[in-house]
């Protein structure tokens, strides 16, 4: 009799998402900055806007993100080059895999977080030429 398995998080991480960045979405404060960037990650693989935006933060948050109106995208990978804090900021270092319309595409960006009253933020990044 086969068992059955249990999918990974969307993040790529063994967990399941509820168990991993399912949690987040679901309100709880994600501990790290590498944490956070994974749940984005699987929040843009579930088109989960509201939390993209409450993760930004508000000195580069955009009003809307409007991800509707873009291609869509299916996302393929997550892999996390690199994540260094120092009290309350970080960088994390990350390739994204994806496909529009059928074409690859990869997004490689060390970001900028920054920690307030607990939280952690996006704040931006800087893309990586591949």
């Amino acid at each position: 009799m086969k068992q059955a398995v249990t999918p990974a998080c969307h993040c790529g991480l063994p967990a399941t998402y509820a168990a991993c960045c399912g949690r987040y979405h679901d309100g709880e404060a994600a501990p790290t900055a590498e944490a956070l960037m994974r749940s984005r990650y699987s929040a843009y693989v579930l088109g989960l806007e509201a939390y993209l935006l409450a993760t930004w933060h508000a000195s580069t948050r955009p009003a809307t993100l409007d991800l509707a109106a873009d291609a869509p995208a299916r996302w393929l990978g997550l892999a996390i080059k690199r994540h260094e804090a120092s009290g309350d900021t970080a960088l994390v270092e990350f390739l994204a895999r994806y496909k529009v319309g059928g074409r690859a595409h990869r997004l490689h960006e060390t970001s900028r977080f920054v920690r307030e009253a607990g939280c952690w933020f996006y704040v931006d990044g800087d893309l990586h030429q591949n």
